[in-house]
């Protein structure tokens, strides 16, 4: 049983509070400890973890619990603070340095709510606003605003007005170029797995910081589509319906997320003679998908996704159409027969593209199941079987691509 000073009080913090006051499921729960030393936290055996600031580990929980500490800005971008923590460091001293004030509630030992910012009131009214003026401090706060737009979207949160002044500011002074590409990946990949990856594009638009964060994206608003495919008629608005629709499909599923909000992206590079139609958009897709992934740092898996749902997916709109030997060298150009998941994700991505137009929310997309079984159909030839037949070299691969491209014709029919 750990033993803390009488005078030191802790408290539960920041997303569990918010999240029990919203009927959220319970995640992390995270502790601050006020009126105690680092010495007193390693007395009563806890384990220090934090580097720059005392964060430390419970012996028993395992749970987070640090020392309530105050920031001071010194030098650019979100890690340029300096902490200080010692046990004359306030509760609310503590939560005045928070980014919104829903994270700035504090809950008692004996359950009472410590709320000096007035998070309880902006839960009840869903809004999202900043604590003070120290929010300009660090820029990934802009960032973690779309976040949260993201998650709580659905909630009929919005963004206060002087809170979306302020990021706007934010964004002006250039400072977003100082995030590390790391730290913007976590919360680009953190919106992509929430219900509703729209609000954080288009609270960064509203911020003026999606030209900072995501070109690639910024460039597909105000780019025309054909009213017959897309009644939605702008790119941009079309592939905040494609994410949305991806996390309907594949909730919490990042990979598929960051497939779909890259497929379009060679659109914002079709030639303006050539408007609204956008021929050859898949292959110019590739440069800007492969751009974005690097900037970022986006997993490799990501990035190879993202390019090939860029580069196949009008083909998978019209398999119907597609002879067998065109579908046979379709999963051999995803690598579909070493990496059999990579086509199942295709089919995911294509129906979200396909059901991310307006007003096609529900309309049917029979070929992400008709893919699905012509792949199955060309995995189950066996290797092993040509292989019996004495064949090696180029003609056994031409045998296997034969059996495979019969297969396929097989399961058509």
């Amino acid at each position: 049983m750990i033993s803390l000073p009488e005078n030191a009080q802790v408290y539960l913090i920041g997303g569990a509070v918010r999240d029990a006051l919203l009927g959220l499921p319970a995640g992390d729960r995270d502790f601050v400890v006020v009126g105690a030393s680092v010495q007193d936290m390693l007395d009563s055996g806890f384990k220090q973890v934090g580097r720059d600031f005392p964060v430390f580990l419970h012996p028993d929980s395992g749970e987070e619990y640090a020392l309530a500490r105050t920031e001071r800005k010194s030098g650019r971008g979100h890690t340029g603070f300096v902490a200080h923590a010692d046990p004359s460091v306030t509760l609310e001293d503590d939560l005045r340095r928070r980014d919104f004030t829903i994270n700035a509630i504090a809950r008692a030992a004996d359950g009472g709510l410590v709320d000096p910012f007035g998070g309880v009131r902006d839960i009840q009214s869903r809004v999202l606003r900043h604590v003070g003026p120290a929010f300009d401090e660090d820029p990934l706060r802009v960032l973690r605003a779309a976040r949260f737009m993201a998650r709580f979207a659905a909630l009929g949160f919005t963004v206060a007005p002087e809170t979306l002044t302020l990021m706007r500011r934010m964004a002006a002074s250039g400072e977003l170029s100082d995030l590390v590409p790391e730290r913007i990946w976590q919360e680009l990949a953190k919106a992509l797995r929430s219900a509703a990856p729209s609000a954080f594009l288009r609270t960064l638009r509203e911020a003026d910081a999606l030209r900072a964060i995501l070109p690639e994206v910024e460039a597909l608003y105000g780019v025309p589509q054909r009213a017959d495919y897309h009644p939605e008629v702008d790119t941009g608005t079309h592939v905040e319906l494609v994410c949305d629709m991806a996390a309907r499909l594949a909730p919490g599923d990042d990979l598929i997320g960051f497939a779909a909000l890259c497929h379009d992206l060679g659109k914002a590079l079709t030639p303006a003679d050539m408007l609204p139609r956008h021929l050859m958009h898949e292959q110019r897709g590739v440069a800007p998908a492969i751009a974005l992934s690097e900037r970022l740092k986006v997993p490799n898996e990501h990035r190879d996704l993202a390019v090939l749902c860029c580069r196949e997916h009008l083909n998978v709109h019209r398999l119907a159409e597609l002879k067998a030997a065109t579908v046979h060298d379709l999963i051999v150009r995803c690598d579909g027969f070493r990496k059999p998941e990579r086509i199942d994700r295709l089919a995911t991505v294509c129906e979200a593209d396909a059901r991310g137009r307006l007003g096609k929310d529900a309309a049917p997309y029979p070929q992400a199941a008709l893919l699905r079984r012509l792949h199955t159909a060309a995995l189950a030839v066996r290797s092993d079987t040509i292989a019996a037949r004495g064949l090696t070299g180029p003609a056994f691969g031409a045998a296997l691509r034969d059996a495979r491209i019969a297969a396929l014709a097989a399961a058509r029919d």
